[in-house]
């Protein structure tokens, strides 16, 4: 769905939650400019009566006189004392139309998380950290993993999570309400199969999460040696200013070989890098699959 509906809808959880549960606004209630028109149409209304109740006065016709003037009268009232809407009010109602209209038109394309269970809630989130720990990582950022694929499949792989929650969280508050009224063993026969397909279900969803959980584990372990191998990168950067100071100091020259193995642990950092990404890009493939 489009981004600015998305955090409509997050930002107005509360709302969108009472608009799953049934609630509308209420229909019928005329906008702020409307009975502003309507106002100033009736002032001017009362001012023409007016006007026409003093012609009829310098004619002397004095009944009609009276009965158009406390009509003028009775409307400019009406004008006056009509309570106007609180701009705070109507900028509510206007957010809660905005908010319903939207949840509507976009509704089977979003999942509110408190309509999921406490298991479907858990995996939810396991499945969200392990995505965002691969979008924020350092090696996707670079370019090392598939950025691209990972910019579409995770989100994917995220919205099949949340939508398979969500239909098995449903159906498994509607088949724990029947069950506990108590059944009867036909019932029973029939209930326990059903019983069977949620938790077969709720095994599947799992086995994605837990697949994504892999991927990230991989991903992270080339972030750590990414981030090993620019650490010693950046030491070996300043290895002869090193070597510089301990020629000068007259120092222990042993330390010497000690540095320049800084030179081999990059490498293996290097190796490292590359069969740990390598490695993620498995489990990728596997999670594609």
């Amino acid at each position: 769905m489009p981004e600015d509906a998305a955090a409509l809808l997050r930002d107005n959880r509360k709302l969108l939650l009472r608009v799953q549960s049934g609630w509308a606004p209420p229909r019928g209630g005329r906008s702020p400019a409307v009975s502003a028109a309507a106002r100033l149409v009736a002032a001017v209304t009362a001012l023409a009566a007016a006007v026409y109740g003093l012609a009829l006065f310098v004619a002397e016709r004095y009944p009609p006189f009276v009965v158009i003037m406390i009509g003028s009268a009775l409307l400019m009232v009406s004008v006056l004392l009509r309570p106007r809407p609180d701009a705070e009010v109507a900028r509510r109602r206007a957010r809660e139309r905005e908010v319903y209209e939207a949840a509507r038109r976009h509704e089977g394309r979003y999942v509110v998380r408190d309509r999921l269970d406490d298991p479907a809630r858990g995996l939810m989130a396991r499945a969200q950290a392990a995505i965002d720990q691969v979008m924020d990582s350092s090696v996707n950022a670079e370019g090392l993993l598939d950025d691209a694929r990972n910019a579409v499949m995770l989100p994917a792989q995220e919205w099949e999570i949340a939508r398979l929650l969500a239909k098995l969280s449903e159906l498994r508050a509607d088949h724990q309400e029947v069950v506990s009224e108590g059944v009867i063993p036909e019932v029973a026969a029939v209930a326990a199969p059903l019983a069977h397909a949620l938790d077969s279900s709720q095994e599947a969803v799992l086995a994605r999460v837990e697949a994504l959980e892999r991927y990230a584990g991989h991903v992270a372990d080339a972030e750590r040696a990414y981030r090993a191998r620019n650490q010693i990168e950046r030491l070996s950067a300043k290895l002869p200013r090193y070597e510089e100071l301990l020629a000068e100091s007259g120092a222990d020259g042993s330390a010497v070989p000690e540095l320049s193995r800084l030179s081999d642990d990059a490498d293996r950092l290097e190796q490292a890098l590359r069969e740990s990404v390598s490695s993620a890009h498995e489990a990728f493939r596997h999670l594609d699959g």
